[in-house]
Parts: structure tokens; sequence; C-alpha cells
């Protein structure tokens, strides 16, 4: 029986249809509707880098001319073709006129381009920052930049320069440029613990520093390298596998920690002449007036002008430690930066907790000595004290602190042991902002849309309370107006998370952009409040280079450990780029600001073995050889998996990522570190806290409500609650939980250290 259906599909216009085979069918009808034109891509004249897409008459489209009749008279047809061809590039050309092609917008396809930097400045900030020693590796600088002469560079050691002779390389292949290094020696150390000094391992050398190259070539992810593999080499470089190095081969080469040599003799001057192999021959594009384009092949920002020529300040001077007058640099002050929102909860408490256990404060003596050779560092907590689109009032400060005193999990750190490492900040988002060259008379224009993550805009619109009419219940029919606050658990009026489903964005999306704000402002390295230090950062201040870290599997930025100067070029080009970008600080859309402007190695994206190291596992990476311990989701850190619940407890702080500087548990701001003891066990010095938070604990317990909303209830009405005349019950082991998460392991780790019932991890007692 005969196809009705194929016939009457394929009919057009009374024509039959006219196939050889059952698969030219299939093909033809698979492919639908044909299109009336079709692309033609065309050489532009002197531009190598762009070709002209036009549209062109589809001859398929047409079935009366795909017959064997038309076929044997379409000589006529593609003259006239032709000749369309040369008449639409004739009239571009006359649009145009001198219009330069470099200029043009990238193809549609992917992401537009966020340049606003012509190539002179580029280069400028390319120049700043290695004069300035902030760029202390031996990679190239791309070949797009457009550097004609290598720069000097400081931060590397000096090294006698062999040139590829000319004869290998083609007069017009392009290539990255170098760097000369006229810095001083680098002498790696090898950080072991000597007998009889052995049971913990050493504090790292002050003034030392990480060779981020070798870190890289024995990390990256894209070159194929095992974050289990990297955090062994992490951790024997440190010397944190103090006690427990089992027999290996030659390490020299996992050596990445290095000091510089102080020379005490005059620098010698070296030559640094344009070699004559070094000459770029870039894109360039000649219009019709005669000039050259010095922009070729950089894509400009659609509707957005070049920025006017950048102003930075003088360029810094490198100098080695040694060589410095005091432990601490002045241009690069050893600051950490938090920022948070809301109450003051545990996962504030626990990242300060780790910070006095892991970093070299010194708060283990009683009287920290003038002379020591040790650069202190300081960990400023900056507190937004209501929801993240709210305005200070004119008490905030004198409120935070009262706020901080009575908070069980704020208060401890106020204590005057941590006064010289702890402080408490105010955050004013309109200051802060003002405090920035770059933006501060342009910022305001973007208010309405401030908070901006990745391109999408939260609007904020302006607070006002909200009024409702009632009737005196007395009934003589007075109308009273009564005033009530915003709703707290609304998008804009929240402050903190409580649960996945009630997130604070606006909270998140404002930090994206305070922590830039931050390092640019005061300098040093900005943290994520769901940060756990796990080891001395001593080498990573000494490298002088900004970084960040990588998105998992993605070339992308993570900004929630992000390193820059004060002051810095780099800086200066962020804020203007995001400026023209709608102030959007999302790491991604960051990345995208680097990589449009070729400046990515000047803020280097380290592995996320660093600082993250469960990040593959838990996207389905790595998963045959992954690092210990193996999560396969964050979630994992609280909610230890019962066959691997026996790991915490036996392997303790020293079975978590050693080697690895930080640990990222990606939010989770509702879940307790530790439900059995979810409250600051810190000893009996801070015994009224502690109280504070049992009888907090209690009161939710005892009145069955998930979300009590404990700032509405005073502290004095909960510890004076009749149910709690008699104390916290004795507690019992039985009481406690069997196995113990990660989680719950970490937090009583570190409280035990300032109780002082065990040292920190470098063996230092904490004597009160």
């Amino acid at each position: 029986m005969a196809h009705p259906q194929r016939g009457l599909g394929t009919m057009n216009n009374g024509i039959l249809p006219n196939h050889s085979s059952t698969v030219e069918e299939k093909k033809h009808r698979s492919n639908g509707s044909i299109s009336w034109t079709k692309p033609v891509s065309l050489p532009i004249p002197g531009v190598r880098t762009r070709r002209l897409r036009i549209f062109v008459p589809n001859v398929a489209s047409f079935p009366h001319l795909r017959s064997s009749r038309v076929r044997r008279t379409r000589a006529p047809l593609l003259c006239f073709v032709c000749l369309a061809l040369v008449l639409t590039v004739t009239f571009v050309f006359r649009a145009h006129g001198s219009q330069k092609w470099s200029e043009s917008w990238p193809p549609s396809t992917g992401d537009s381009s966020t340049l606003v930097f012509r190539r002179e400045d580029l280069q400028r900030i390319w120049k700043w920052e290695i004069a300035s020693g902030h760029y202390p590796s031996h990679e190239p600088i791309p070949k797009q930049i457009g550097l004609k002469t290598p720069p000097i560079n400081p931060g590397v050691p000096y090294q006698k320069r062999i040139g590829r002779p000319s004869r290998y390389r083609s007069p017009t292949e392009d290539f990255d440029t170098d760097t000369y290094g006229v810095g001083p020696k680098r002498v790696y150390l090898e950080n072991q613990s000597r007998y009889p000094n052995v049971a913990y391992p050493p504090r790292p050398v002050p003034g030392s520093v990480a060779d981020m190259d070798m870190i890289m070539k024995h990390c990256n992810f894209s070159t194929g390298k095992y974050v289990r593999d990297c955090l062994e080499v992490l951790r024997i470089g440190g010397g944190l596998d103090n006690g427990r190095r089992v027999r290996r081969g030659n390490t020299d080469d996992w050596q990445y920690i290095y000091q510089e040599q102080a020379s005490n003799s005059t620098e010698p001057v070296y030559d640094v002449n344009p070699d004559p192999i070094l000459q770029h021959n870039l894109p360039s594009t000649t219009g019709v007036d005669g000039k050259v384009d010095a922009d070729a092949g950089l894509y400009r920002k659609r509707g957005a002008e070049w920025e006017a020529q950048v102003v930075l300040p003088p360029t810094l001077h490198h100098r080695p430690s040694a060589s410095l007058p005091t432990p601490c640099d002045p241009e690069n002050p050893r600051v950490y930066h938090m920022f948070w929102t809301g109450p003051f909860t545990d996962k504030p408490y626990l990242a300060l907790l780790s910070f006095l256990f892991t970093q070299n404060t010194g708060i283990h003596l009683n009287n920290y000595p003038e002379d020591s050779l040790v650069c202190r560092p300081q960990f400023w907590m900056w507190i937004n004290p209501g929801p993240a689109a709210s305005v200070p009032n004119p008490t905030a400060l004198r409120d935070m602190y009262t706020q901080l005193k009575e908070s069980p999990w704020a208060s401890p750190f106020l204590h005057p042991r941590f006064k010289d490492v702890i402080q408490f900040k105010l955050w004013n988002t309109t200051e802060q902002l003002d405090g920035v060259p770059e933006i501060k008379d342009e910022w305001r224009d973007l208010q309405d849309t401030l908070f901006n993550s990745g391109g999408h805009v939260i609007s904020v619109p302006a607070q006002k309370a909200k009024e409702s009419t009632t009737v005196s219940a007395s009934g003589n029919g007075t109308v009273v107006t009564s005033t009530k606050k915003p709703d707290e658990e609304d998008l804009v009026n929240r402050t903190g998370s409580k649960s996945s489903s009630s997130y604070d964005r606006l909270s998140v999306i404002l930090s994206d952009m305070a922590r830039f704000v931050l390092c640019h402002r005061f300098g040093g390295i900005y943290l994520d409040a769901d940060t756990i230090f796990l080891r001395d950062w001593e080498e990573l201040w000494g490298w002088k280079g900004a970084f960040a870290y990588r998105w998992s599997r993605l070339e992308k930025y993570n900004t929630a450990v992000l390193r820059m100067h004060k002051g810095s070029a780099l800086g200066t080009f962020l804020f203007r780029t995001a400026l023209k970008n709608g102030l959007d600080f999302h790491p991604m859309t960051v990345s995208l600001y680097t990589a449009d402007a070729h400046l990515e190695n000047l803020l280097l994206r380290l592995p996320d073995a660093l600082f993250d190291s469960a990040w593959l596992n838990t996207e389905n990476f790595q998963r045959d050889r992954p690092p210990q311990p193996y999560f396969t989701e964050f979630a994992e850190f609280f909610d230890t998996p019962a066959q691997n619940s026996a790991a915490p407890q036996a392997l303790g702080f020293d079975g978590f990522f050693k080697g690895a500087y930080s640990y990222h548990f990606h939010n989770f701001w509702w879940k307790p570190f530790d439900p059995a003891r979810n409250w600051p066990d810190l000893g009996p010095r801070f015994k009224a806290g502690e109280d504070t938070a049992r009888a907090i604990l209690e009161m939710e317990n005892k009145l069955k409500i998930k979300n009590l909303k404990t700032k509405d209830t005073k502290i004095t009405e909960i510890l004076s609650s009749k149910s709690l005349e008699d104390g916290a019950e004795t507690e019992s082991v039985e009481s406690d939980k069997r196995d113990l998460d990660w989680s719950a392991v970490l937090k009583r780790t570190f409280e035990s250290y300032l109780r002082g019932e065990r040292p920190n991890m470098y063996g230092e007692w904490l004597q009160w």
C-alpha cells in the first residue's frame, strides 16, 4: 500500500517529490523549512583577525531552481550572485568610512565583551604591577598586550636571558613576552622539625615565600594533577608531615617555599635594551584615512566608550623581607578581612577560633616581645548590623558593640588577650564606596541596581513603615493607626540565612563587592565566613602577587579567598571596569573582566586544592583517587556518613585535608557545627556566654519551636525563666553523639586550645 502522507508531506505547489533514494527523502524531510538566505564569510582587506559576514539568497530554498531544467541555465544566476556580493562589500565600506574594524563587537556566540580599556592602558597596568614586585612569576605576558620591550621584573631572580635565534622565528610570528628578572636570589627551604622538638611541625620561617609557579606545576587541575597528590606536596614541602613521613625518593622538586637573600651591595644594572627578536607583529588595521589602529584585536564593550587614560600612583619598591627595617612590610599589611551580616553565630565564631589555632598571633605569650621577628597578623571582622540594604543609624557603632557583648558567640573575642589580633569594625556601604577613588563620584548613579550578581539585579525599594488601621476595642469607634516593622522574612529585610529556603541573598551579593572594596582600600586577604584555617599562611603573605582560586573544574575565579594590594593598578582596572558593567562583582563576571583584558595572570587563579580540597569530589571529579577525607557532597562535613564516621575522632585535625591552607564548607549557615553541644565551650573565663547560649538552646528544646526568634526575647528574660532556675542538667557521655562528625571534631579541637587543655597545631600552649 502506498504512503499517502509521504506524498502529501512533500508536495509543494503541485510539484511531486523527486527523490533518488529513501535516504535522500529522509534527509529532505528532517531538514524542515529551508531559509531564504544563508550566511557567507568574506575576508576583510587588511584585517587578519576579522571576517565580514553577509547574507545572500539561498538557491536551495527555491524548489523550482533545483529542477534539472534550471540546472542547465543557472550560469546567469551565479553571475547575479557575484555582482550582489561585490555591491554589498562596496556599500559596507562606504557606510563605515573610517570606522575602525577592531572596535567591532566580538562574535555573537558566548559572553559579550566587558572591556573598556585600550591596549596602551593595559600595558601600563601590567608594567605597574611588575615594577611594584607584584608579579613574582616566570609566566610570560600575553601577546595580546603588545609589549615590545620585556619589562624589568624585581619579583624574580636575575637570570641571563638566552634569546631564540631570529633565524628560527617567522618575521610575522606572534608570541608572548617574557620579563627580565633582576630580583634577589631565592634559597629554597626544607622546613622540618629538629630533635628534640619533633612532636609538632615547625612554624614557617618568617619572611618565607611560596613559589606559585611550583605549586601550579604540581596542583593544576588543567594539566591532570590530583588534589590528593597536591596535598602531599604541600604538606611535605611545608614540613607538616612531621613524624608521619614515610620514605620517598628525592623530593627536592617538592620544595616550594623559599627566602629571598638581601644584597649588601648595590644591585647591578642589567642590559635591558629591547631584543630585536622581541618586536611584536600585532594585528593592526589601516583605515581609509591611513591611520593604524593600536587597539586591533581588542573587543570593546558594546555601547561603551573607551576609558580615559588610567591614572596610577607611583610604583612600589620590592624589597626582600630580610632588608625591611621591621618584620611587617608597610606596603603589604597583614590583615585578614571577613564580612558578616546579622546575628553573630557559630560560623564566624569557628572562623576566628581557627585563626587563633593556626596563625602566628603570639597569643600564647603573656607579653608579646617588641623585638619579635614575626609580622603579627590581624583579623578584621566587618559587621553589617542590619539587613544588607539598610542604612546604619547614627548609633550603629555603639549598638554593634552592645550586640557583640550580649552575643555568646562573639563576646569571647572581646577579651583583652585578643585585642591586638582581632578587631570588630562597622561596615557602612556608603562610606566604603565613597572611599574608593575610582568610583566615588559615579557609583550613586547605580545605587538603584547596586545589588547586581552575574547580571541579575535585585531591586531594593525604599524602606517604608507599614501602617494598619484598627478600631478601638472599647467600641467607641476610635480609629487607631499603628506602625508595623517590615517583614523580617522577606528578601530585603533578612539578616542571616536560617535555612536553605530563607537564604540571605542580598548579603551574599553585598559581600561579593565588599571583598574588593576592602582589599583595594586597606590591602590584605579577604575570606568568606564559611572558611576554616588549616595552617599558617606565612608563605602566602610572602608572595607579593594577587590571587583568588579556581572554580572547581572551570577556569573561572572563586573569590571566597581574595588577595589584592592597597591602591593597586589591578584594583583600579577592576573598579573602573565593574562601574561600566553595573558594579557586578560576581566571581564569574570578574573572570570575564580579566579574560577580556588579558590580565588573568595578574590575579592568579590558584588551584582549589589549596583552599577548597573537596570541591572536585563533590562535582564527581577525581573520585578514583580522592583526598582525605572523602566528601561526595559538602553536607558530609556536618553529617559524616556512618561508614566513614570513625575517621573524625580517630584522625582528628591532622587527618583533615592535611596540607591545604583552609577549608571552604560552602554555606550551610543554618546547620550547627556541633548539635549536641551547640554553645561556645571555652572554659570558666567565658562561662557567662556559655550559660546564655545553653539557656537559649534549652528554651528552644522546651518550647519545641524550631524558628524561635531569640533576638526578640531579652537575654535577661531567658536567664530568669523559672524553668532554668535549677541550672543545666548534669552532662553525661551518654547524652553526647556517639560518632562525632568532622564539623564537631574541629570545633571541639579549637575550643580545647582556648581552654588551655591542648596546644595549637604547632605545639604552642595558651597560658592564662
